[in-house]
């Protein structure tokens, strides 16, 4: 019994510290590739298709400071107020899908972060809790802009296109730093599922989620919600 016991401990200690420096580590070095990127790779050649993984790293220095409040105007409102979990948010996401509403998230940019960085898909309470240990870590150990300098350079944003810097050739045939507000702010519209909607190509629903989007950057631009170059 003392032996399993050690051994429990040992385990636990080791999974602390290697995770703890991880979070340590990737506050100061690019993301270049995440779990769900190998996943979606894998599933493209299960289905016989092109394998598509399109991804450069880009400093936040690098990208238009509105490209960091179009995704908070679109994802999370609180991002700059929260230190990783908005309750509210979480507790109006149970209501509407208790309620038979459309289905929605309450996932902050930070729990999105650490969900793209350090796990995988899915709604398992396994995974659901690392997500929430991750998220606590990131909050702790990175300053808001490093948080929203890897999530854009990780998030899905079509096909086999991650980050803002892939998304912004693919799309615009120019680079993050030449994207325009309104861009910034379809890229950020169709991010609740990219690879069903389009940022060039924007029906109905993404043309008023974007000018909804568009008029939310201005509102938190004015009250100071200002975060990269």
């Amino acid at each position: 019994m003392k032996f399993i016991f050690k051994l429990i401990r040992n385990i636990v200690v080791l999974f602390f510290a290697i995770t703890i420096l991880w979070v340590v580590a990737v506050r100061f070095i690019p993301v270049f590739v995440t779990p769900l990127m190998v996943i979606r790779c894998i599933e493209q050649a299960d289905e016989g298709r092109d394998v598509k993984l399109e991804h450069s790293w880009v400093s936040i220095s690098e990208m238009p400071y509105f490209a960091a409040t179009a995704v908070i105007a679109a994802e999370d409102q609180n991002f700059v107020k929260h230190h990783g979990f908005d309750l509210k948010a979480i507790e109006q996401a149970a209501k509407s899908n208790k309620d038979g509403g459309k289905l929605r998230g309450g996932s902050t940019i930070s729990q999105q972060t650490a969900k793209n960085i350090f796990l995988w898909p899915g709604r398992s309470w396994l995974r659901k809790g690392l997500e929430a240990y991750f998220t606590t870590l990131i909050e702790l150990m990175w300053p808001k802009e490093r948080i929203i300098e890897v999530y854009l350079n990780s998030i899905e944003m079509g096909e086999g296109i991650y980050g803002i810097e892939a998304a912004a050739e693919e799309y615009w045939h120019c680079s993050a730093s030449e994207l325009t507000r309104m861009q910034c702010a379809t890229l950020a519209s169709i991010l609740p599922n990219p690879r069903k909607y389009s940022a060039t190509s924007p029906g109905p629903y993404i043309q008023r989620r974007s000018n909804s989007v568009f008029r939310s950057m201005k509102f938190l631009e004015n009250n100071g919600y200002i975060l990269g170059n």
